[in-house]
């Protein structure tokens, strides 16, 4: 039986991907050692890093001028990281426009380090007057509400944007140039977990010596940056594995190729739980319901039903469909349809639900 894993992260990896890693597990390239036991200062692992960074920066357009980190800790860390680094007066507020959890938590993370915060929303977009930076969530997993790509051009020019990704990162082509500072944990659509990508303008480093708040040193953009991300030993097999990602994004056709077929598979998915309104329900308005995270709801009656998404999520574990079930905080179903879930699996998900909204 095919397995298609629908898990929100850590998500399903390519194939291919796998299969090579399979491959080279014992001996990588003739050296004589597995990725897992390769010490991070051989010539080996810097060719890894090395080649992981130069195609991640031709995937998504990186400037010359901006900094790609490899760091560990998950975005969850880069919530205090960005504070770290581009706070240099506590009594500038900081502004983040918070549209679900992940937002919600890196405002709060924030305001737990002292600082004055401004929350706004994605409709209203109330700004300090001269904020330090303006933070926003590009993809929120738990949500499922996604920015539409061009959000960034409703923001100020003029003050620093950071900008999570986790969940979205690389899943379609978007101006690197419009931002001070992306982040992103990489058990999304780039790689296993233990990595967190940061994409820093470089002309900001430098600020962590001056913030008032003295953060770790694991912390700071510019010590990374200066020591090529290998201030200590770095999630080597993560990097590995996320640079075959890369190549495997590369040899497919590159960012739009990609972004194609998310936006077929999401188009697949949304029209075709619509055809059955009375049993199906989204709970995010369409201008931003996510091509990443699909949530939705299963009804009775006009309202929302548990037992009923339990029979659903049971069913479909039967037939192979895996890591369906909504977010503990929100419930429901939620489908993640990260770049390496074919969209067999998407047509194979819609299949099922027309058969069980036909049993209602």
């Amino acid at each position: 039986m095919t397995v298609y894993n629908f898990s929100a992260g850590p998500a399903v990896l390519p194939k291919p991907v796998l299969e090579k890693v399979q491959a080279e597990l014992l001996n990588y390239q003739s050296c004589g050692c597995s990725v897992l036991e390769m010490s991070h200062r051989s010539p080996e692992f810097e060719g890894i890093l090395n080649k992981a960074e130069q195609d991640f920066r031709k995937i998504l357009s990186i400037p010359s001028d901006y900094a790609v980190l490899f760091m560990q800790g998950g975005c969850s860390t880069q919530f205090s990281a960005v504070v770290y680094n581009l706070v240099v007066d506590l009594d500038k507020p900081v502004d983040y426009i918070v549209t679900g959890a992940w937002s919600k938590k890196a405002k709060e993370e924030a305001a737990r380090l002292g600082l004055k915060v401004n929350a706004t929303t994605k409709e209203a977009l109330e700004f300090s007057k001269d904020p330090s930076f303006i933070y926003y969530c590009d993809n929120e997993t738990v949500h499922g509400v996604e920015m539409p790509v061009d959000f960034v051009d409703k923001l100020p020019k003029n003050i620093p944007i950071v900008c999570d990704m986790s969940s979205n990162f690389m899943s379609r082509p978007f101006d690197v140039t419009k931002y001070s500072v992306i982040i992103g944990g990489a058990q999304k659509n780039i790689g296993p977990a233990g990595l967190t990508l940061v994409i820093v303008k470089k002309d900001l480093l430098g600020k962590f010596a001056q913030c008032p708040l003295k953060g770790p040193l694991m912390l700071d953009y510019k010590l990374m940056a200066d020591q090529g991300s290998m201030y200590n030993t770095p999630p080597t097999f993560a990097i590995y594995v996320s640079g075959l990602c890369f190549e495997w994004v590369l040899a497919i056709g590159g960012i739009e190729k990609i972004a194609a077929l998310n936006k077929a598979k999401s188009q697949v998915l949304y029209e075709g739980l619509q055809k059955y309104p009375s049993v199906f329900s989204f709970p995010v308005e369409e201008a931003y319901r996510s091509r990443m995270n699909v949530p939705f709801r299963i009804l009775k009656d006009g309202k929302p039903n548990e037992e009923l998404e339990k029979d659903f999520i049971k069913g479909a574990e039967k037939l192979g469909m895996i890591c369906l079930a909504g977010h503990r905080s929100v419930g429901g179903i939620r489908a993640s349809l990260y770049n390496a879930l074919p969209i067999e699996a998407v047509e194979f998900l819609v299949q099922y639900a027309h058969s069980f909204a036909l049993k209602q």
